[in-house]
């Protein structure tokens, strides 16, 4: 085993000013204005919702597809904590704090997209709880893992600041909130899958299916693996820092397996219901569906060979990859092959405006400036000879 493994996490240390977070800090400034006009005089000021199509990409981007590669901590800590794979421990806090800001910014990205959002708080009123709602247990679930998560990681903050006592202490209940961390992605996100199921014929016949919850589990977890390698990819090189290829190669190999038994998964039950005709019709849904299996089989061809899997380039390619076909099996269910049956079917479209896609683009500025402040000033990263570049 080698020995970097065995390092413990160190901050990276470096200057906090550069392009990239005076970049990030443009783009919340101009989010932070988008949403004070938001607030102030509605969702169409700004958005391209209606009846018709009431979730736009607010909710279809930072939510549905942003929870899904927040996926990394979740699926790094099941290998770690559930199936003994000690080795793969250094990935662990990296993991789990891109997802820390991926699932509390897809809990503000709901808050946003919300007609009254000053009503939220009626999902905890056990007065208004409604048991047999997928969305009620989708924002149960994802709220309870946002607190679960920054529980998770808190032992960072209290390295950092001495809590030696209290990190101890939180040591001993620490099998519990991973627990609970293993189980809530697994039941909101295939709950997510779940929600296709019951909007019935409004869903195009690719994607209506009841075996959804599972197919948008599988891709939760794969996605995780490939945004862990897409991560250790970017953080190696603009920290100037060695790339972990003994844990991410191996990785990789996992990450393959669940993408195999989606794939068998997906076209089995597209055979099966007979859907795969619906592939080969002049359709723009036909060309995402294509466009959305090829990004998620290309890996298979592109890494599956062992040597493959130690190149660094090839292990970044795949991750993209990866990631962008299964945010297409999400974009292609909620936006691309929905279609409303509200009044007139036929009256109602949506394209995102320009403000949504600054939103958007501010949400995942948070993302990488609070990335950059916690693993520079905190210990995340394993420690390194070599620092950062300022």
């Amino acid at each position: 085993m080698a020995n970097n493994q065995h390092a413990a996490p160190a901050p990276v240390g470096g200057s906090l000013v550069n392009a990239v977070t005076l970049t990030c800090g443009v783009l919340i400034a101009v989010m932070l204005a988008i949403l004070l006009v938001r607030f102030l005089f509605g969702l169409g000021s700004v958005t391209g919702l209606n009846d018709g199509y009431p979730w736009g990409i607010w909710v279809v981007f930072d939510v549905v597809i942003g929870s899904a590669f927040a996926c990394g901590g979740f699926s790094v800590a099941m290998l770690v904590y559930i199936f003994n794979k000690g080795e793969y421990h250094p990935l662990v806090r990296p993991a789990l704090l891109a997802s820390l800001f991926g699932y509390t910014l897809a809990g503000a990205g709901v808050i946003f997209d919300l007609g009254r959002p000053w009503n939220v708080w009626h999902m905890f009123n056990p007065w208004s709880i409604n048991l047999n709602s997928v969305m009620f247990e989708v924002a149960v679930c994802i709220s309870l893992y946002i607190i679960v998560m920054w529980i998770e990681f808190s032992p960072t903050f209290l390295e950092q600041y001495g809590k030696a006592e209290a990190k101890r202490k939180l040591g001993k209940a620490m099998f519990f909130i991973i627990a609970l961390g293993t189980v809530l992605p697994m039941m909101h996100q295939s709950s997510l899958g779940t929600l296709l199921v019951v909007l019935g014929v409004q869903i195009h016949p690719l994607w209506q299916t009841p075996l959804q919850p599972l197919l948008y589990l599988l891709t939760a977890i794969t996605m995780g693996y490939a945004v862990v390698l897409f991560e250790s990819c970017l953080t190696s090189t603009a920290y100037r820092r060695k790339l972990e290829t003994h844990m991410l190669t191996p990785l990789a190999k996992i990450m393959l397996g669940f993408l195999a038994v989606y794939l068998v998964v997906r076209v089995a039950d597209l055979v099966v219901r007979g859907a795969l005709p619906r592939a080969f019709e002049p359709s723009i849904e036909a060309l995402m569906f294509w466009l959305e299996m090829l990004c998620l089989a290309a890996p298979l061809l592109l890494i599956g060979a062992e040597a493959n899997r130690r190149n660094p380039a090839k292990l970044f390619l795949a991750g993209v990859l990866l990631m962008l076909g299964g945010a297409l099996l999400r974009l292609n269910g909620y936006l691309i092959g929905y279609e409303t049956i509200v009044g007139d079917s036929g009256g109602f479209s949506y394209f995102p405006t320009l403000p949504e896609v600054l939103v958007t683009a501010g949400m995942f500025a948070i993302e990488v400036l609070g990335y950059i402040i916690i693993t520079r000033r905190f210990p995340v990263l394993p420690r390194e000879n070599a620092q950062a570049t300022h």
